[in-house]
């Protein structure tokens, strides 16, 4: 009795005895409906309203699904585009005609899939939501016991402070990483083994010193690692995350927290405050060569007065 049915009309029978949703069927039905108007031609017609309102006896009188050709899909998915549907909207109307063609093949009603082989635009990466100053504070700020407490409340800062990513700052050796600490400056190790100078505030820079007068104590003879486990051996970046959890929970945040996260406050809030975003640019390292071709190297005088008076953290005390 299906193969009486439109194949539009088998493909919602088919998912709803496969237990699909209402949900998920509306939606395939709305994308449908959306790539047959594109395909059609109609999608510019003035009586589109009166369409969408049949939109299921509009898929219904469609038979013709295997003469569609890869490049009607490719000019749906250019036409969406300009019309300004985002990336994400964009994947789930490809998967579904997707979907529903692999549905036509195993029926016989279809020969081939237009849109297997096409590729949905990438989707942006989204930012981390950045941290405000009140629950940053709140983070840094709690009482330190163990020396595991210092040892990560210098993790933090150091994350905060200097916006360095977590690779960096569990790789950062004695030397020649601190060499120049006593200045407010951290030498790190980015990506593409490219190296910078990071400046670092004053509470960083107490953090930091306390931390390393516990170390020896720590630390494996030999060890370079700043940051030491248990064990005395260079600390993980899965143990950073699995302190910071524990901090978070302690501090009571009412969010989750990352490393990235912590470097994405850093020049949020540094941004926030200075509007320099070629000196936020050079402090975290975000030279994109392949598209500049040039890395301009900043003054760092420049930098560090920017960073000074704008990171929470980094003016000084009135007392100092």
């Amino acid at each position: 009795w299906m193969n009486r049915l439109s194949p539009f009309n088998q493909f919602l029978v088919d998912m709803k005895l496969a237990n699909k949703s209402q949900h998920t069927r509306n939606s395939y039905q709305r994308d449908l409906f959306a790539f047959l108007l594109y395909y059609r031609g109609e999608f510019l017609a003035e009586e589109i309203e009166e369409q969408r309102e049949n939109e299921v006896s509009f898929l219904e009188a469609f038979n013709d699904w295997k003469g569609v050709p890869v490049e009607a899909i490719k000019g749906f998915v250019s036409y969406r585009l300009q019309q300004g549907i985002s990336a994400r909207t964009l994947a789930r109307q490809l998967s579904a005609i997707r979907t529903f063609y692999q549905f036509l093949i195993e029926k016989g009603l279809a020969f081939s899939n237009p849109a297997k082989s096409i590729k949905p635009p990438k989707q942006p990466k989204p930012l981390p939501k950045s941290l405000d100053v009140d629950l940053t504070q709140k983070l840094l700020e709690q009482p330190l016991e163990s020396w595991q407490d210092y040892r990560d409340q210098a993790i933090f800062e150091m994350l905060y402070s200097a916006g360095l990513r977590v690779a960096e700052l569990a790789e950062l050796d004695i030397s020649p990483g601190l060499d120049q600490v006593a200045d407010g400056w951290v030498r790190v190790i980015g990506k593409g083994n490219k190296e910078r100078q990071a400046p670092i505030g004053s509470e960083a820079q107490k953090a930091l010193n306390a931390w390393l007068k516990l170390r020896s104590e720590h630390a494996k003879p030999g060890e370079h690692a700043v940051f030491v486990n248990r064990y005395g051996r260079r600390l993980s970046v899965r143990s950073i995350q699995k302190a910071l959890d524990e901090r978070t929970r302690q501090a009571e945040l009412p969010t989750k927290m990352s490393p990235h996260r912590l470097r994405h406050a850093c020049a949020t809030h540094v941004l926030e405050s200075s509007g320099d975003l070629k000196a936020v640019q050079e402090m975290l390292g975000h030279a994109n060569l392949s598209t500049t071709q040039i890395y301009t190297k900043l003054d760092m005088q420049h930098l560090a007065n920017v960073y000074d008076n704008a990171h929470p953290r980094a003016k000084k005390s009135k007392s100092e």
